[in-house]
């Protein structure tokens, strides 16, 4: 998807059948809360309330439970009604940026159609013809639902190289500066996702910043030596800050205690 400024985002449509759980909790909800309230009127007024009267009350309902309601909850919530918040979905414009009234107003209309008078089956033909999962009311408004709850990411770790595990036991890897270690770090990180050309450009450019606090030097390729430097320089500061904390739990008596004959209040 492409926003406004001709940025790139790499971002996941709700599929058309959380979709559908979504908009059913959401009918339940609003046809729940509409019937709870003819309810109440019923029980107060009993049987004195004329037939044209209880027509018009019925259709004032309708529509504030299917159009009305949806709008305002739509533009509150920025495009999160109950049913999203539950399938973790948000509806957007088509160029990511928050929906105003007339796209929710839209949508809830056009929802009156393909929701409620056909009980769903327009919008799931037309979600299913649509390769972004969108409906009719979608694709008259310019939005689309989105995916927010996404599973947490977490950076691949790995360990000394095995043609490097040898190197590994007598190499000398003094501490890099902070900016060399982000650097590298993000380089790897982001090494499958480069071109091969810029690839073996910045390992070598790295490589040959990194050399100057090795020795020996291996005879590797620049990314593997890379590699071994992170996870040499990742373990022996993992064992210091180990180290650190075991020598502060011995001495925390001391740090903690009161001097001797220190009245206890």
């Amino acid at each position: 998807m492409f926003t406004g400024e001709a940025v790139a985002l790499d971002v996941r449509p709700a599929s058309v059948l959380l979709r559908a759980g979504g908009a059913m909790i959401d009918a339940i909800v609003y046809l729940g809360a509409l019937a709870g309230l003819a309810w109440l009127v019923a029980a107060a007024v009993g049987d004195g309330l004329d037939q044209s009267l209880s027509a018009a009350l019925t259709i004032i309902g309708l529509v504030t439970a299917l159009v009305i309601a949806p709008t305002v909850v739509e533009t509150a919530s920025g495009g999160r009604s109950l049913g999203k918040l539950a399938i973790g979905a948000r509806v957007v414009r088509d160029d990511g940026g928050a929906i105003a009234l007339r796209h929710a107003f839209i949508r809830a209309l056009t929802g009156v159609l393909e929701i409620y008078m056909t009980l769903g089956g327009l919008a799931v033909i037309v979600g299913m013809l649509n390769p972004d999962g969108k409906r009719l009311g979608d694709l008259l408004a310019g939005t689309h639902a989105q995916m927010e709850r996404v599973p947490g990411y977490s950076a691949p770790t790995y360990g000394v190289p095995v043609p490097l595990q040898a190197w590994a036991q007598v190499a000398d890897v003094a501490t890099l500066p902070d900016r060399l270690q982000r650097r590298i770090a993000q380089f790897l990180t982001q090494a499958p996702q480069l071109s091969p050309a810029a690839r073996a450009r910045l390992a070598g450019q790295l490589a040959q910043e990194a050399a100057r606090y090795v020795s020996p030097l291996p005879q590797v390729e620049p990314e593997l030596f890379l590699a071994g430097v992170a996870a040499i320089r990742r373990q022996r500061d993992a064992a210091a800050l180990e180290l650190t904390a075991a020598r502060l739990e011995r001495l925390s008596p001391v740090l903690h205690g009161r001097p001797h004959g220190f009245p206890e209040r």
